[in-house]
């Protein structure tokens, strides 16, 4: 049924009616359309459009629909309607006649639209933000069972000093923390009803529009019904957080990927996440991580489709936006399925601990504290930074590790240095001496573990 066919003549081209057509994206709102339209009913009560019987007929009819089709999506898209919106209405208008048509006096699509958009953003974030909760909770787990696990920390891909697994992990918690607060703070931006806007310039009805906010569980209204209908500043905000968050996922993705492989062999990965290859019968492909890499693109592709959608729109609201919902649904939905998968690989992963600190030692990762060793003993740092560049060409000559150089080599670098030198370089002490706020040390760990276990808790409550 078309919402707008007394104005017109003839019945609209039917590739045109195709081509119109949002139904198979917006059934997506069918909770949200009925939610803003009970809230609604109580305003046409309230300003004398409907009695109470009526307005109470209405809401238990809606319900009805809904509690009827929500799992029931095939019926509601083999309907020709043109969008959600004029598919509930029908719906309702079958069921209980003329009075359904009344649902509608005063509220415009634009208004309707903007609102159902804001209700399913918010049902998505809530959603969205538990699966960052249980991804953190998954690197606190490990993060709590590995604090003893020494692997090498990098930097240019190159080995660079040494950290725990644990320590890994943590920095992981801090980016996925800073995604969750971005939600947050996106929500309360969103967090504005535009129903009673109309379609450009506000409801002739005496209806309150804060009163009606309430109803629907925002907190407070819009107040300026031109930028009302046509503001889809969320979706650009909540798609932002989306891909800074996607970007993190794709660099654990990257890190696992890396850890997994034969060169580095950290972590082994278990059968249920990983695929074989066609042809080379020894292969254990890690696709899951690969996957969720890969998917970063398509919740880039959605910001910048809703860029380029809204770029050059005019005041106020124009059929474009009914592209809006597409990319918003498909860069959420990715998101919210790459934080699940992401749950997934923590928990069917273990590490290698021999591997790991193997690797460390091999890296020449306490070379810097060797450099540090000689600047306690009065040497500047250049000089030690020169001299101990010098030592490690030699180890490497050698095929040594660091602590496993003669004293008396040693001192051919640097006279001063004495036997405590190899108390400095056992991998235990590098760690250990990084004692500052947010440092490696087992003191900071422990402290950055209680800090974070706290506010899991309280989150998870």
């Amino acid at each position: 049924m078309s919402l707008w066919g007394g104005r017109f003549k003839k019945v609209s081209n039917i590739q045109f009616k195709r081509f119109n057509n949002s139904l198979n994206t917006d059934y997506r709102l069918i909770k949200d359309d009925v939610k803003s339209s009970i809230a609604w009913s109580k305003m046409l009560l309230d300003s004398k459009i409907l009695t109470n019987n009526e307005q109470k007929l209405i809401e238990k009819t809606l319900k009805w629909i809904l509690k009827k089709y929500i799992y029931n999506i095939n019926e509601i898209l083999s309907s020709d309607s043109e969008d959600i919106h004029s598919w509930i209405e029908s719906t309702l208008v079958k069921k209980i006649g003329k009075l359904g048509k009344k649902l509608y006096t005063g509220r415009s699509r634009n208004d309707q639209i903007a609102t159902n958009l804001k209700l399913w953003c918010k049902r998505k974030s809530n959603r969205i933000l538990k699966e960052i909760i249980k991804l953190q909770r998954n690197f606190f787990n490990h993060a709590t069972l590995q604090q003893n696990t020494i692997i090498p920390g990098y930097t240019h891909l190159q080995r660079a000093q040494p950290i725990t697994f644990s320590y890994w992990c943590l920095a992981y918690i801090d980016m996925f923390e800073r995604d969750r607060l971005r939600m947050i703070d996106t929500v309360k931006r969103l967090d504005l009803s535009p129903l009673g806007s109309g379609a450009i310039s506000g409801t002739s009805l005496n209806i309150n529009r804060k009163k009606l906010a309430d109803i629907m569980g925002f907190s407070n209204c819009t107040t300026n019904a031109l930028d009302s209908v046509s503001d889809r500043d969320f979706i650009l905000e909540i798609l932002s957080t989306a891909s800074i968050s996607m970007m993190h996922l794709s660099r654990f993705s990257e890190d696992l990927i890396f850890y997994n492989s034969g060169e580095a062999n950290f972590i082994e990965l278990s059968d249920e996440i990983t695929s074989g290859s066609s042809l080379m019968p020894q292969k254990k492909n890690p696709d899951i991580l690969e996957l969720i890499r890969g998917k970063c693109s398509g919740v880039y592709g959605s910001l910048i489709s809703i860029f380029t959608l809204l770029k050059g729109l005019p005041l106020s609201y124009n059929k474009d936006f009914q592209e809006d919902k597409k990319y918003l649904f498909q860069g959420l939905d990715i998101w919210e399925d790459c934080l699940k998968m992401s749950s997934l690989v923590l928990n069917n992963m273990k590490l290698n601990n021999l591997r790991c600190k193997q690797t460390a030692q091999e890296g020449y990762s306490n070379a810097t504290e060797l450099a540090d060793y000689l600047v306690s003993k009065g040497i500047s740092f250049r000089d030690a930074h020169y001299i101990s560049g010098k030592i490690v060409i030699e180890a490497i000559h050698q095929n040594k590790h660091l602590e496993e150089l003669d004293l008396l080599f040693l001192k051919k670098y640097c006279s001063i240095i004495e036997k405590d030198i190899y108390q400095y370089l056992t991998l235990e002490s590098c760690l250990e001496k990084k004692n500052s706020i947010g440092g490696v040390s087992k003191i900071q760990t422990k402290m950055a573990l209680a800090n974070i276990e706290k506010r899991l808790l309280s989150l998870e409550k």
